[in-house]
Formats: C-alpha cells, structure tokens, sequence
C-alpha cells in the first residue's frame, strides 16, 4: 500500500471490503500451505478478518466502519507502531496478489475511505507455473520442503489406469441435449448488456483477441523502472489488460512499444489503474510516428506492389440497427458484417477500409482531432466515417465539413450507435429535400441548409417574388396599313423630339 504519511492510513479512517468468491476448503488449504509462509501470520490473519465482514455464503459489498475494527481485531496499538505493521501486512497481501487497496476520495467532505478488494488464491498448477511465487515460497521453506508440498498437490492416477492406452471422449456436448431459439439472446440485449459494465474511465466497446500477454511485457518491461510494479499488478487486472490489448490493436503496435509507452511517467493512477485518455493520447503519437516512417521508407520502394484488401468478413459480431453498405463494399462484404464493424471497430481501422493504400494525412488528423479532443465514441465516429463518405461530393470532404457534423453531434448529445443512425437518417432525408428544392420541385423555405438549421444574418433576407409577364397569347398578323400608320406615328414622334 502507497501511503506519503502515516497519518494517511489512521485506525480513524473508514473502510469497506468487496469479494466476488467464497473461499473452498481445497483454497483454504492453498491458502495456509503456500501463501500464510510467504507473507507471515499478521497478514493471513488481516487476510481473514477482511474475507469475514460479511457471511461466507454470499459475495458483495461489506458497509464502511472505521478501521480501529481492524486494528482491534489484529491486536495492534492504536499508535504509529500499529499503523506501520498494519501497512505492512497489507502490502504483503497485495505483492502476491490476494488484496487490491483503492482510496476513494470525497471533495464534499475531504474524507478519504478505503476500499479492501479480496482476491481468489492461485489453484495448486497456477501457483506453481508463477516462477516468481515459487521462488519466494522457497526462500522461505527451503528446496526440500517445496517440492514436498508440489507434490501433495499433485493429482495421481490410479496405477490400474496404466494399462489402458485408448482414450476416447464420450461427452455429450450442450447443443445435442438443449436448444435455444434464436431470439432468447438479441442484439440489443448484447449491447445493453455490454454498455451496463462500463468502466469509471472511456472503456472500448470492443475486445480483441489477446494479442499482447502479460508474460511477454515482463520479458521486455525494464526491471528498474518506477512503473515495474504497476506493470507485475497487470495481471491480475483483466480490465487494464484489455485496455492495452484494445490499444495495440487499434493503433496497430507490438509487445515492445506497450512496454515503452507504460515505462513513461503519468499512464497510472497511483492506485495501478491506467490513465486511459493520457495512454490513448501517446499510443496516437506513436502511431503518427510510425506512419510516417513508413511512408518515408515507401518512398525508395518500388511503388507497384499492390496492398492487400482488407477483408471486411472476418470481423465484429452481430450490431443493430442496420445501415445500408456503400456502394464499394457490396461485393465484399454483407450488410449484416458491415454493420458489425461499425459497432466494433476502431476509427483507424475503419478508415483503412476505405482507401486501397495508406490514409492520407488530413484525414488521419480530422478523426484523430475527433477522437481525443472531442471524444465521440468509437460507434459514433465510424458512423460519422460512413455518412462522410457516402455523400458521393468529394468538394464536402474538408476539415470544415466533417468538424461541423460532429459539433452538432456533441451538442444534440449523440454518443451512442442508435442515436448516430437516427441522426444521419435525419440529415439524409434533409439532403434529398434540399435537393429537390434546389430543382424548383418543392418551394424553398428560407433559412435552411445542410445541417437542419436556420441561416443567420443575409441568408435569412431574401428578395420578394415580383410578377413576370409571359407571352403567351397568340401571335396577330399586322397589315401593310398598320404598318405604314405605325411608321407615319413615329416619323411624327421624331419630329417633335
């Protein structure tokens, strides 16, 4: 526990305790073999004490009490010696991952409680795979004594089994014994269910498949690093961990770059969570980075190698409502998969899809300035990337353009996929009324443009409908008598002028 004063962490403090498991009598066991050696007795008994705050039988939320309880209950002095060796033991339960200790701060009051959030102790073959568990298992029993134990939870065959060499599997899998119609689980209860999880921070909509692993980032993470330890916590933190994979995927980066962009200073929290806008922020740069590079280097390459298609029917699940597909993508892709990587997919990728090689600059900027400063969600701005490019007027495509739609996005309150849908529904209805007006189909009504809103200062002055004679009568033959009376009245019009 990270603590600047000692008079941070006082038996005056409150706290409460949150768990998600009950303990089983082979994690007990687990629990008083392998970790109460490591981390001694005052912490199993803290360990315990928080694990007993609430009934055995259920999972949740204890109520906030003052932490004299925990003092009392581990026989400390209520004095600075107490608060040191209560410091300690906590520290030592969150260094082999059994506690998470998180303060909550409330500006209101100025009070500061803690929250004590209990972790499930490894299984026997998990411990035993964490090389740096083991290890300190064995400073503190000995060699011998380790492998003692390894054993004792080592699963044994019976020996009569040794015989039978032919293993065959006869399982009978779920979908032969139950069936379920296809609309017990819909696509909006999937993204209410998604959307009801979100995190205190912007979290992604979407979570790839494990592309970096945490062993991997230890390999690389320097040792002496001042995030090394926010980094070994990762693990455990199925959350964070997404949010890297998510970053990687999205900006397209390795092992080495996360490793790189979590050793620089202000990406956690000092409690270990991510600062995910900061994080987002530099994983941008790098990305900005590399694209140039690589178009430095393209530019000393032969220029005839085609790029790959990216291919559009391998990603996302299922998302509603429908859009319809623009007219380059109906041959690749369907309407439903279409539909699934606007829900899913990042920007990045998204755009990738629409051009057959790099993404020109300006375009990276609007939506990379849409992304960060504005911070639309990622539905949001792929839907915006459709409506844009689907206008079929490449002169609209301008900063100016695309900075406006989202503006009145952010000022209509549209963050979620619904919302944008209904919003360039709305906008493309309007296009095609405007346009018939501008064929003199519909009478003009003043003020109106392509955002839906009424023009301010000179637009708004029109000039009045003045009447125009038609000739349409019909045409009257003129005698040679007329003609000549016609031609005498002027000669004596010109005479008296």
């Amino acid at each position: 526990m990270r603590v600047s004063n000692v008079m941070e962490f006082t038996e005056n403090h409150r706290y409460f305790t949150s768990r998600d498991f009950a303990l089983s009598g082979l994690d007990r066991k687990v629990f008083i073999c392998l970790y109460q050696p490591m981390v001694g007795a005052i912490s199993a008994a803290l360990y315990h004490l928080l694990y007993h705050q609430f009934a055995d039988d259920s999972a949740g939320y204890s109520a906030p009490e003052p932490q004299r309880k925990l003092f009392l209950g581990l026989g400390l002095e209520l004095n600075a010696t107490g608060r040191q060796t209560a410091l300690e033991a906590a520290s030592r339960l969150e260094a082999v991952g059994l506690l998470q200790v998180y303060r909550n701060h409330n500006p209101l009051t100025e009070e500061s409680i803690y929250e004590y959030v209990l972790l499930r102790p490894l299984n026997s073959a998990e411990f035993f795979s964490n090389y740096h568990l083991t290890l300190l298992l064995m400073d503190k029993v000995g060699k011998s004594a380790l492998l003692e134990l390894r054993e004792g939870f080592a699963v044994k065959q019976p020996p009569e089994l040794a015989r039978f060499v032919n293993r065959e599997e006869a399982t009978i899998p779920f979908y032969e014994i139950f069936h379920i119609s296809s609309a017990a689980m819909d696509s909006e209860l999937e993204m209410g269910w998604a959307e009801s999880a979100t995190a205190k921070e912007r979290t992604p909509t979407f979570q790839p498949q494990e592309r970096i692993r945490h062993s991997d980032m230890l390999l690389r993470f320097p040792r002496g690093s001042a995030n090394r330890g926010y980094v070994e916590r990762l693990n455990r933190a199925p959350e964070s961990m997404a949010q890297v994979n998510y970053l990687a995927y999205k900006f397209n980066l390795e092992a080495p770059e996360i490793c790189r962009l979590l050793d620089e200073d202000g990406v956690f929290h000092p409690d270990g969570t991510l600062l995910w806008d900061e994080l987002q922020h530099r994983a941008n740069l790098m990305y900005r980075q590399d694209r140039k590079r690589d178009e430095e280097r393209e530019r000393f390459q032969a220029r005839g190698e085609e790029r790959p298609v990216t291919d559009l029917t391998d990603r996302g699940t299922s998302a509603t409502p429908q859009l319809d597909i623009p007219e380059r993508f109906q041959q690749d892709v369907t309407v439903a998969r279409y539909n699934e990587m606007l829900w899913r997919e990042p920007y990045t990728r998204m755009l990738e899809c629409y051009f057959p090689g790099a993404v020109p600059g300006p375009f990276v900027s609007i939506f990379e300035r849409i992304d960060l400063n504005y911070k639309l969600p990622e539905p949001v701005i792929n839907v915006l990337i459709h409506y844009v490019f689907s206008l079929g007027q490449a002169q609209r495509l301008t900063k100016p353009f695309v900075e406006a739609i989202a503006s009145n996005m952010l000022a209509k309150g549209i963050d979620t996929l619904d919302k944008a849908i209904m919003y360039i529904r709305e906008q493309e209805k309007l296009n095609v009324t405007l346009e018939r007006k501008r064929r003199g189909e519909e009478p003009v009504r003043a003020g109106a443009n392509a955002y839906g809103t009424q023009a301010q200062g000179r637009n708004t002055r029109r000039k009045p409908a003045m009447s125009v004679v038609k000739d349409n009568g019909p045409v009257d033959e003129v005698t040679p008598e007329e003609m000549e009376k016609m031609l005498e009245l002027a000669r004596k019009l010109q005479g008296d002028s």
